[in-house]
């Protein structure tokens, strides 16, 4: 990770990344936690559905937190198997940003050293979880990755920012990394984003979001 460009941030209150790039905050202004629970974890029906050799794939892995929380939630589910969590990223951030951001989580602090640790070291496979970093790209990422994802966590900057995380060509290409009824899950409810992911073959569903945004959206692949 140390080689590839790496995120240019701002911090607000002294614990908030927000980048300057996309002009946007990497986590939820109310309670970044809360809403990943709310739109990632139980908006792909987790931990309900672990078992077997359970592969998340995720665009935009950002502090880490995503990981880290369904991490928590699959150890705490004395889930079975295995946890395969391949996440794409094109501007990682300093291991140093990541660790001063996710203080702000103590909830997740043992995790969180976990994994700092294995990044500063290279090694980032924690017995039955498997934390995959793939940097580049996603466009261009994706269609080359053997993925085939039981649920996505779809997690890019919003789209008005950062339209190139929700194009329909990406929809596609997530669709096609899809397991047959693995499902999809992110915070915007943007139209053209529900169109993209209904023409990759997802049934979709508008829900509530979490916090000010209203609504979120689910998506299964059929």
């Amino acid at each position: 990770m140390n080689n590839q460009p790496q995120a240019e941030l701002e911090w607000r209150d002294g614990t908030i990344p927000i980048s300057r790039k996309f002009d946007d905050p990497y986590f939820s202004l109310d309670n970044g936690l809360a809403e990943t629970r709310h739109v990632f974890i139980d908006g792909n029906d987790l931990p309900q559905r672990f078992g077997g050799d359970f592969q998340i794939g995720e665009l935009g892995f950002g502090t880490g937190l995503n990981f880290l929380t369904v991490w928590k939630v699959w150890e705490e589910a004395g889930s079975p198997g295995t946890l395969s969590f391949t996440t794409f990223e094109a501007f990682p951030m300093a291991i140093a940003d990541m660790e001063n951001a996710l203080t702000a989580f103590p909830e997740v602090a043992p995790w969180a050293a976990k994994m700092i640790d294995g990044l500063t070291k290279g090694d980032t496979k924690f017995g039955p979880v498997t934390l995959n970093i793939v940097v580049g790209d996603v466009r261009q990422t994706l269609p080359q990755s053997d993925l085939m994802a039981d649920a996505w966590f779809l997690d890019g900057f919003s789209p008005a920012k950062n339209p190139e995380m929700w194009g329909a060509d990406l929809m596609a290409e997530v669709g096609r990394h899809t397991a047959q009824n693995g499902t999809a899950a992110t915070y915007t409810a943007a139209g053209h984003v529900r169109r993209a992911l209904e023409d990759a073959g997802f049934v979709v569903t508008r829900t509530a979001g979490y916090g000010r945004k209203r609504h979120m959206t689910r998506a299964l692949k059929r």
